[in-house]
């Protein structure tokens, strides 16, 4: 386990953005685990978060022009990575999306300009990747090119199919998905931590019953 991956899983677990215990999620299904990403605001440590997803994007040698951030943790994910972009001399504009359209004042349902160029989606978590597909299809719309998907948590579940929603989406849309960490990575973090070992065997369980 990298270093920025312990980091960002320590710091879900203190701030309650990760929590261990039974969980109906949107699909129905019951988990063992928990992630919402805004929980992290609470932290007080947005800049050892952003590292995070610097240390993963670094580790990619993709040229992006542009990043979006789909409403709504991929509003301060995105805002928090460009900034440290930025910093280190590579000034990308970022872009996010409203949920409902403004039909008063500059309009639209994007914040910022349009996309362009090669895109980098920046989200919290990907479940079934019905959000993912939304923004890319957005992306696409006005003339840009999304080229990668950068996660915190990849739950790697099963998508339509028998193969995991990440999976999918890199062969249906010709997209790079990156995560921080993933369900695997859970449950290897678990093991090497007496505090959660007694969450293994429901991971584990969920893992064969839903992991791709």
């Amino acid at each position: 386990m990298k270093e920025y991956q312990k980091t960002f899983i320590e710091l879900a677990i203190e701030s309650k953005a990760l929590q261990f215990g039974s969980f109906t999620l949107k699909s129905g299904r019951l988990s063992p685990y928990f992630f919402n990403a805004a929980n992290l605001l609470n932290s007080g440590k947005l800049d050892l978060l952003g590292k995070c997803y610097f240390e993963a994007f670094s580790e990619e040698d993709i040229d992006i022009h542009s990043i979006f951030g789909p409403a709504y943790k991929g509003i301060f994910l995105g805002s928090i990575l460009s900034l440290l972009l930025s910093k280190n001399n590579k000034a990308i504009p970022l872009s996010f999306n409203r949920k409902e359209i403004k039909d008063h004042g500059e309009g639209g349902n994007i914040i910022g300009d349009n996309p362009k160029g090669k895109t980098l989606i920046i989200d919290d978590v990907l479940s079934a990747g019905t959000a993912a597909k939304e923004s890319i299809d957005l992306i696409k719309d006005v003339g840009a090119e999304p080229v990668m998907l950068l996660i915190g948590l990849d739950r790697k579940e099963k998508g339509s199919g028998d193969i995991s929603a990440s999976n999918e989406l890199e062969l249906n849309y010709g997209i790079k998905i990156k995560s921080i960490i993933d369900l695997n990575l859970l449950i290897q973090f678990s093991k090497s931590d007496p505090n959660f070992e007694k969450y293994i065997k429901d991971l584990e369980d969920y893992r064969s019953k839903w992991g791709a």
